[in-house]
């Protein structure tokens, strides 16, 4: 099973590796599941669509897609979210597969099922609008750091009592003060 430093480390190549134009070792052009991975002529309007991933409170890792669409693909809205949210699914593909081929060991995303995806639509002109869709996952084989902590409280705890219970009223031989009177 792999560290928490070395899942960190392997998500962080993994969004380093997904830069636009990125190639795999053959020299293909690496596949990442976004829509400008497709091949346009160069008459047609670049397809403007990317990723980034965020990992918090420990364990959970946040997936945000973006990508700019014309007002009239997102007239039907149930249908155009279902779209949005295939894409994400292909981009969590490639982060899997990429995850692998980084580090040699597997990665487990699972959704979180008391988050539902985050979908914000910005209208930029009167044609075109930027959807950002954002999903949660729980990264398997990462604690939530509430355990962690609540581990080191009380092996800090134990020291603390450990260390309390070596107290006494006995003095040391080589201690020449005289003593002091007690208050009753």
């Amino acid at each position: 099973m792999a560290t928490v430093m070395e899942i960190i480390q392997g998500l962080s190549q993994v969004a380093a590796n997904s830069y636009d134009g990125a190639r795999e070792e053959d020299g293909s052009r690496k596949m990442m599941g976004l829509k400008r991975d497709e091949e346009v002529p160069l008459t047609d309007k670049r397809v403007i669509d990317g990723f980034k991933m965020r990992l918090h409170h420990g364990n959970k890792l946040c997936v945000m897609y973006t990508t700019e669409v014309l007002l009239s693909e997102i007239a039907e809205k149930g249908k155009y979210e279902d779209s949005l949210l295939q894409d994400v699914a292909d981009v969590v593909s490639f982060i899997k597969k990429e995850f692998r081929k980084v580090t040699g060991s597997s990665l487990s995303l699972t959704e979180l099922k008391d988050k539902k995806p985050e979908f914000d639509f910005m209208q930029t002109s009167l044609v075109r609008t930027e959807v950002k869709v954002t999903c949660h996952y729980e990264v398997g084989g990462l604690q939530d750091p509430s355990e962690e902590k609540d581990a080191f409280r009380e092996k800090a705890l134990k020291g603390m009592e450990k260390w309390l219970s070596l107290a006494s009223d006995k003095r040391p031989q080589n201690d020449t003060r005289k003593p002091e009177k007690k208050d009753k």
